[in-house]
């Protein structure tokens, strides 16, 4: 069909009544077999894409719904900063809502946004299921996510399994061959599976290494809790699934008088500057999540705007070299701490 594909065209094609498809659109009840021919007919017709296009004829609230994971992260912060950074001069405010790492009150989230008035919504996601897509595909809203990857719903990502083997082949390049991988659960679909996979794949590769897993959570504490774990098993390298894990363990072997990385080498993710400030110096991989947020809120104003924009787009990954990993191809020489590079 052109352009002027309406509500009742989609209805006529559906065989249901227009009432039907406008709660269909604003997430009201309708049976599943309905949704389904409404869902059919809006693919068919592409009414849904000329929907998004003709909102800036409609009265806009230039607000946007925004459901973070947590607060206490340096990574929502940063991603916070670069939305704020797009919106703020556009005169777009962001409502936001915390999931407390719950996937169930993230979904609680998404769908008490969706009756508050605001123009769209992104959610860092702490893991997308069935039901987020069906969600999002079912709004009248645009909906993207921020960290995490599916396909059918618009996405900003940072590739997990590629950093996890960027790890990987570093650890092995510098000669360890025995690490523990302290990660998180697999319900964190990029940190708790695409990164520690990455990192196996590539660790692994020569079938002449080993990984034992320990599971912890995302914080600081809970990492310097399984710390002792981690060294009952003797690897070389603790690789912290992200920095502040990785922070955690450093503490822990700080306090016993355990050096990095002549005794031990202890590794992260995330580039967080902290990680530079401690002593010795966090390696890791930086993700940019500042220019992450700022991508998710120029996706979503291009969308609103009724631009052409791509489903899934990607944010690079810098690796940093510093003092916390051992080589083990050369005899141990203690290197001057390294000067401060944020």
């Amino acid at each position: 069909m052109d352009s002027k594909v309406t509500i009742s065209d989609v209805a006529e094609l559906a065989g249901v009544s227009k009432s039907t498809v406008s709660r269909y659109l604003n997430n009201g009840y309708i049976s599943e077999e309905k949704q389904e021919r409404v869902r059919q007919a809006i693919a068919a017709t592409g009414f849904k894409s000329n929907f998004f296009a003709k909102r800036l004829k409609m009265k806009s609230s230039k607000l946007i719904g925004i459901v973070i994971p947590r607060m206490d992260s340096v990574a929502v912060g940063q991603l916070l900063s670069g939305m704020n950074r797009v919106f703020d001069p556009e005169g777009y405010q962001g409502i936001m809502l915390v999931s407390h790492l719950s996937m169930r009150r993230e979904l609680e989230d998404m769908q008490s946004l969706m009756q508050q008035g605001v123009d769209g919504i992104i959610v860092d996601s702490v893991g997308i299921s069935d039901r987020h897509v069906e969600l999002a595909q079912r709004s009248s809203l645009p909906i993207m996510f921020t960290g995490q990857y599916h396909e059918g719903v618009s996405c900003v990502r940072i590739d997990d399994y590629k950093a996890g083997r960027m790890m990987g082949a570093y650890l092995r390049q510098m000669g360890h061959r025995h690490a523990v991988f302290a990660g998180v659960t697999e319900t964190d679909k990029a940190v708790g599976i695409e990164r520690r996979q990455g990192f196996y794949d590539t660790f692994l590769a020569g079938g002449d290494s080993k990984v034992d897993f320990i599971e912890t959570g995302f914080d600081f504490l809970s990492a310097y809790q399984k710390a002792d774990e981690a060294l009952g098993l003797h690897p070389t390298v603790i690789v912290g699934a992200t920095d502040n894990i990785g922070l955690g363990v450093l503490r822990y072997l700080h306090e016993r008088g355990i050096k990095v990385p002549e005794e031990i080498s202890v590794t992260g993710f995330g580039g967080y500057d902290v990680g530079a400030v401690v002593y010795p110096a966090l390696t890791t991989i930086a993700f940019d999540y500042e220019l992450m947020g700022m991508r998710a809120a120029q996706h979503m104003l291009d969308v609103l705007h009724g631009l052409d924009v791509e489903e899934e787009l990607s944010v690079p990954l810098h690796f940093i070299a510093r003092e916390s990993v051992r080589d083990f191809t050369h005899a141990y020489v203690q290197e001057p701490p390294q000067a401060l590079n944020l």
